[in-house]
């Protein structure tokens, strides 16, 4: 009965869905992983970032090379290159070599991780040392060296969990592929409460805690995340073979397609090396300071951009395929529409409301620490715009089944950045340089991007419509923002609102008093994405009053 049950509820979540309901459930899965990972890095920082920020700074800079390695090798570069190609054979018919391509990827990215996460182990010294974090003092600089020969085994995991997850994902199953990274977050969240204080089996102490015990933890949900990722394979009938197929002409279609992709994906992480390599020398706990303002301002990044963008891809993927340009023209706009309507309003509020966001995850009575975060994630709340943004406009070109192009403009955004960032540096701006860098980057990577496809199409891209509605969003932006700095005044973040329980509820009545101020300006703007919310509340209330 059981067993009947499990597959019930499998085979439920594997239903096919549409794009509504996909980027809801994108979008409510990501809401789940950036609440638990709030709460890790909240209980992360309480215990660490305030009494030892040293071995805070090493955790966080022994992520740097396993992460890059595994962006430069699977992440984003086999999503995006391998859902086109895979569609093409199923759309054909062709199951048998769509088959063929997942397991010849699978069995090929398992080889090259594993071979991968050997070598850092073995040239961890050297890699942070040199690298990475230069200016850690000798004892963080030992411990980074020792988490990351820990962490280095995650490109291996999770480059496995990442071609079961695409093979979902070209399917239009999200649901498992949804929810596999919010079950990361539980493992480190294990890591920090159970491993920290040490580990032992029938009263013998087999090891002995610390913050190495969270980088137990980071194992511990990559192991958990790949187990969902192959529940969600259920009732899906891959056929798998242990072998890679170099013949299979799908599979040819895609190693083309990837050095571009993984090479952007490469240079954009480049990027972040030099982040830290740079932090690393501004003090003990810049490093961490950094990479938080960095989660905080990702978070509505995936909440917005890659949510939408990703359960609009298949369907502009396949508009391409049937050679329909009108109609991807149209899901492009309104994708794009979607993405900037939702992400202006959040990159305003979040500029006024930062040291309220900062409070969720470092609230410490470390006021010094606090304050780099928000002074940080001020700086990059342009970026959270044109990162949401960045996501459709690549996923345009990788429609096209075009990955040079982002490659070739990645390269150029990101060299301006990191050129920035370095300027900023000897200039002593500090950590808000390289998040001034970071944002003014982002504007220039999606604005190149944007005037090419528009090229591309000859003007049909974008038309007269988008541009007035995009001033007008601009215009209820601005609304939004005298909204939102009033309420920042009239219900203002004390030094000694040192609770949850007290900062959620004023960031709450601020946010939702603004987005009231925005959705109103919207309607009266006739911007078209704030009417189904209008006509949903009119029924509510037509309903209630009946």
């Amino acid at each position: 009965m059981k067993h009947f049950r499990f597959k019930s509820v499998v085979k439920l979540a594997n239903m096919k869905l549409s794009v509504k309901s996909a980027a809801i459930v994108l979008a409510s899965s990501t809401l789940v992983s950036a609440l638990l990972g709030l709460f890790r890095d909240r209980l992360l920082n309480s215990y660490y970032l305030g009494t030892y920020p040293t071995g805070i700074d090493a955790y966080t800079a022994a992520f740097t090379i396993p992460d890059f390695m595994f962006f430069i090798l699977t992440s984003g570069a086999l999503s995006v290159s391998f859902i086109p190609v895979f569609n093409q054979r199923l759309a054909s018919g062709n199951k048998k070599s769509a088959w063929e391509l997942s397991s010849s990827l699978l069995n090929l990215f398992a080889i090259l991780t594993f071979v991968t996460s050997i070598l850092i182990m073995i040239f961890a010294d050297p890699l942070i040392r040199y690298i990475v974090s230069p200016g850690l003092d000798e004892s963080g600089m030992i411990l980074a060296i020792n988490m990351t020969r820990v962490i280095a085994i995650n490109p291996f995991l999770f480059s496995i969990a990442t071609v079961l997850t695409s093979i979902q994902q070209a399917v239009g199953r999200f649901v498992f592929y949804a929810f596999a990274p919010a079950i990361y977050n539980v493992g480190i969240i294990i890591g920090i409460t159970c491993f920290t204080g040490g580990i032992n089996i029938f009263g013998v102490q087999i090891f002995e805690g610390g913050i190495m015990g969270v980088a137990l933890g980071v194992i511990l949900g990559a192991i958990m995340q790949l187990i969902v990722s192959l529940v969600g394979l259920f009732g899906l009938g891959m056929d798998y073979n242990f072998k890679i197929n170099w013949k299979n002409q799908g599979f040819r279609s895609i190693l083309r397609l990837l050095p571009a992709r993984s090479l952007d994906q490469g240079i954009d992480y480049v990027n972040g090396i030099v982040n830290t390599n740079l932090s690393s020398r501004m003090g003990a706990g810049a490093v961490r300071s950094f990479n938080q303002a960095s989660s905080l301002h990702q978070m509505p990044v995936n909440l917005i951009g890659v949510a939408i963008s990703t359960a609009f891809f298949p369907k502009l993927t396949e508009e391409l395929g049937n050679g329909d340009k009108k109609e991807f023209n149209s899901t492009f706009r309104q994708a794009l529409r979607t993405i900037i309507w939702i992400a202006l309003p959040v990159s305003i509020i979040a500029f006024f409301g930062r040291g309220y966001v900062t409070s969720f995850i470092s609230n410490i009575g470390n006021n010094d620490s606090n304050g780099t975060i928000a002074s940080i994630l001020g700086t990059l709340c342009i970026a959270i715009f044109a990162r949401s943004v960045f996501h459709i406009a690549s996923r345009g070109f990788y429609a096209y089944q075009d990955t040079k192009t982002p490659f070739v403009v990645s390269i150029f955004a990101i060299g301006l950045t990191i050129l920035l960032s370095v300027w900023f540096y000897f200039l002593g701006w500090g950590v808000d340089g390289l998040g001034m860098a970071q944002s003014l980057g982002a504007i220039v990577e999606i604005v190149v991007l944007m005037y090419i496809l528009q090229r591309r199409s000859k003007g049909e891209l974008l038309d007269k419509a988008f541009w007035k509605a995009t001033f007008r969003m601009l215009f209820a932006t601005a609304i939004t923002g005298c909204v939102a700095f009033s309420m920042t005044k009239f219900i203002p973040l004390m030094a000694t609102d040192n609770s949850l329980v007290i900062t959620i509820p004023k960031f709450l009545v601020i946010s939702a008093i603004s987005i009231i101020a925005y959705l109103v300006a919207s309607y009266f703007l006739n911007l078209k994405e704030a009417k189904p919310i209008f006509a949903y509340i009119k029924r509510i209330l037509f309903r209630n009053a009946k």
